[in-house]
């Protein structure tokens, strides 16, 4: 598996699975799955409700755990240091770890720079590999490196062929945050698997538009997290180190930027309220 590394020395698979809206009572026999089929960097997070599944299938695989990558999120915490330590806590016991490989501040509201604090408290105590963040724009993401001793090391995003994140990915390697894509296939919008440019190349490597959009991924240096519940989609998803885009149709893609999100922005008032303001478990 090719790896990217991060700024702290080590070494991330570039390529994992996601469990986002996979239903808790259908996550471990997915993430089984996908284990059997080569993947082993795995995604999570606090708010999908299924880390607990997630550990089941870690388990339950025998993979040897320094063979695996594992990441989950901290969802907003009322403000302090303590609380963040208890969530991440509650989620090394869901999952059944001694440690974690990534742990992401979620979101980028309410108290995230004690949350950020603690963070860095469990990463120096060996707890936590790397640490990172998940939806923060350059303002905020430049700002909590001023302000705090350890930058980053990643930042997941949404990132796929019609929000592409090209300034932004420039951005972050400068400042040495390694870019992660969430939705790396826009969730089907904008009729993705049917876009005439990504079928078109598809056709000319004999490979799926999934496979052209996560090779386009992973020649940007972009780690990616696609999901499927599908064996042989999984399959297919993970069958995509064999060919190379030409710089043309490295081009062509480019062009589908519309440089806009196709969820949601982060900086709209109202959703900032609703997920800043969601409880979890």
């Amino acid at each position: 598996m090719q790896t990217v590394t991060l700024n702290n020395g080590v070494d991330m698979p570039i390529l994992g699975f996601g469990v986002f809206q996979i239903p808790d009572d259908e996550t471990e026999k997915v993430v089984i799955e996908a284990l059997e089929a080569g993947y082993r960097h795995l995604d999570t997070a606090a708010s999908y409700g299924n880390e607990e599944a997630v550990g089941r299938a870690i388990k339950a695989s025998g993979i040897p755990r320094e063979e695996l990558w594992v990441t989950t999120k901290l969802w907003v915490q009322p403000s302090g240091e303590d609380n963040t330590k208890r969530a991440f806590e509650r989620s090394l016991r869901r999952l059944g770890l001694d440690y974690l490989d990534l742990y992401l501040i979620h979101q980028p509201f309410g108290d995230y720079y004690s949350e950020w604090r603690a963070m860095e408290a469990l990463h120096k105590q060996g707890l936590a590999r790397a640490i990172g963040v998940s939806n923060f724009y350059p303002d905020r993401l430049v700002d909590l490196i001023d302000h705090n001793e350890i930058t980053p090391a990643v930042n997941q995003i949404e990132t796929h062929p019609f929000f592409q994140r090209q300034d932004y990915q420039q951005q972050m390697i400068e400042l040495g945050v390694q870019i992660e894509s969430w939705g790396p296939f826009a969730e089907g919008r904008n009729n993705l698997f049917t876009d005439p440019t990504l079928t078109t190349i598809a056709a000319a490597h004999n490979k799926s538009v999934g496979q052209v959009v996560l090779r386009w991924l992973t020649e940007r240096g972009v780690v990616a997290i696609p999901k499927s519940v599908r064996p042989e989609r999984m399959a297919e998803n993970f069958d995509i180190f064999d060919f190379t885009l030409t710089a043309d149709e490295m081009a062509q893609i480019a062009a589908l930027d519309t440089g806009a999100s196709l969820f949601f922005d982060h900086r709209d008032p109202t959703m900032v309220h609703q997920l800043g303001t969601r409880p979890i478990d």
